[in-house]
């Protein structure tokens, strides 16, 4: 009779590992964990990483200590100049509703200092996007500067600090011929903004160091053609909405091209609301001489 060996004694029963689940969707396994906080993470919440993947969330936190890009003159970095294809396209809906309505939209948009006085002073703005119907160089010539020069100074200044140089440069023009203009006299055109572009410009050549001469003979050229065309031809050429328009956009260009670094965008934001109370203040003084008959 043989002996049998003893059996070796049963070892308990190993429970298995448990498989991991993302986070965010406890539905889903995975293997892969964030290499920030080191939570698992499936596909989905999987975000690219210098070393690895990151959660949605540690993506996020880090971002915040990222500075933002902003453009040269501390607005938003502009990749499509939205602000001056707004303007271009709003100028060639008017000019077509100009037509459609036998010129009606421009007698209600123009700049017409009696039509101010009694309180419509919206005059002083819409009259940059109202052009003559008579002539097609007219809209062609301001559209043009605006698609060439529009582009560089959104890019230079953001879309909103643009903007403003813009419309208050329109509305420099605008005040300047309600004080210096003939009562009666109507004003329709782009040329009082496109000329404080010109003069931003200038400016921000100056500011980056650029040679500005060819500028600074755009405008020598123009301001020449604004007040001899008319001496020799007979031609009306708004001097006051060129000349005033010039001014406005380059100081206030100048204004927010030399901001201080530190506080810039406060800066700024004084300038341009200071730029628009004192236009404001100078509409309100002249309407009310008008509308007391000492205009």
């Amino acid at each position: 009779m043989t002996s049998q060996p003893p059996s070796p004694p049963q070892q308990p029963e190993q429970p298995a590992e448990a498989v991991p689940t993302c986070y965010r969707h406890p539905e889903k396994e995975t293997w892969v964990r964030c290499q920030r906080c080191e939570r698992p993470i499936c596909p989905d919440c999987m975000r690219d990483a210098a070393v690895g993947f990151q959660c949605p969330e540690c993506v996020a936190e880090g971002n915040k200590g990222i500075r933002q890009a902003r453009s040269t003159f501390g607005g938003s970095v502009v990749s499509t100049p939205i602000v001056t294809y707004a303007i271009l396209a709003l100028t060639v809906l008017v000019f077509g509703a100009q037509y459609l309505t036998d010129n009606a939209v421009g007698g209600a948009l123009a700049m017409w200092p009696p039509a101010v006085a009694e309180g419509q002073y919206y005059r002083l703005v819409t009259v940059a996007f109202v052009h003559s119907t008579g002539s097609f160089l007219h809209i062609l010539f301001n559209g043009w500067a605006i698609f060439v020069i529009g582009p560089y100074l959104e890019r230079a200044f953001g879309h909103l600090r643009f903007a403003a140089v813009y419309l208050l440069s329109a509305l420099g023009g605008s005040v300047l011929g309600l004080w210096l203009d003939p009562l009666p006299t109507a004003t329709v055109g782009a040329s009082g903004a496109v000329f404080g572009m010109f003069g931003a410009m200038f400016v921000v050549g100056r500011k980056l160091k650029l040679d500005v001469r060819g500028i600074t003979l755009v405008i020598g050229l123009n301001l020449v053609i604004t007040f001899v065309m008319p001496a020799i031809s007979g031609l009306r050429i708004s001097w006051t909405g060129h000349v005033g328009g010039l001014i406005v956009g380059t100081l206030l260009a100048a204004a927010l091209a030399y901001a201080p670094k530190s506080n810039r965008t406060l800066w700024q934001v004084l300038a341009i609301v200071g730029a628009l109370a004192v236009l404001a203040a100078l509409v309100m003084v002249r309407t009310s001489a008008i509308m007391s008959g000492a205009g």
